[in-house]
């Protein structure tokens, strides 16, 4: 079987940990003036991958 190779787009976007992947959150990159403080700092949290993605997740990083 020939090697994996790890998908770079998803290596910069998702990260691997104990319990599984996690990944940054969108609408924190323009127009943040009108967001509120409370939200953007609530954007700020690695949030996990739904357990539906998890497997697409593993086979575009190789594992």
């Amino acid at each position: 079987m020939p090697k994996l190779k790890t998908s770079s787009g998803a290596a910069k976007r998702f990260k691997k940990t104990a319990k599984g992947y996690k990944h940054r959150q969108s609408f924190r990159n323009h127009i943040l003036t009108k967001k509120s403080t409370k939200r953007k700092r609530q954007l700020r949290k690695l949030k996990d991958i739904a357990p539906a993605d998890v497997p697409l997740i593993r086979r575009l990083l190789g594992h």
